[in-house]
């Protein structure tokens, strides 16, 4: 079984990365500012990069669910109960099914698993 973290490391330390931001005015370290319309910066995204995005935290996911331009969902499920915190995707409109798209068992305990909108 591969190793969570050294596959998240090397997969995080290979991708651009953008923080999506309506406060700040610059950002460091290897990292590019998305301000403004969000649906528009988006779509440019999209079609920059080729690859698709991926995107974490709590925030930038739910606005992204309300606009309906998730085409994927992976979560990854780490053997441990935090019991507190924010919880993903709270406050969404409408309830989005899904369809079971592939799985992957981490060492130690973690998966992966993928997801698509049921259309």
């Amino acid at each position: 079984m591969p190793d969570w973290t050294e596959s998240f490391a090397r997969t995080i330390d290979a991708a651009k990365k953008y923080v999506v931001s309506s406060t700040l005015d610059r950002v460091d370290w290897d990292r590019d500012l998305v301000r403004g319309n969000l649906g528009k910066a988006v779509q440019q995204l999209k079609q920059e990069s080729g690859k698709g995005l991926f995107t974490g935290g709590v925030k930038l996911p739910l606005a992204l669910a309300e606009l309906g331009w998730i085409d994927e969902y992976e979560f990854v499920v780490q053997p441990r109960l935090a019991g507190h915190g924010p919880t993903l995707f709270a406050g969404r409109s409408k309830r989005v099914d899904l369809r079971l798209v592939s799985g992957l068992e981490f060492g130690r305990g973690a998966a992966s698993m993928r997801y698509e909108p049921r259309r």
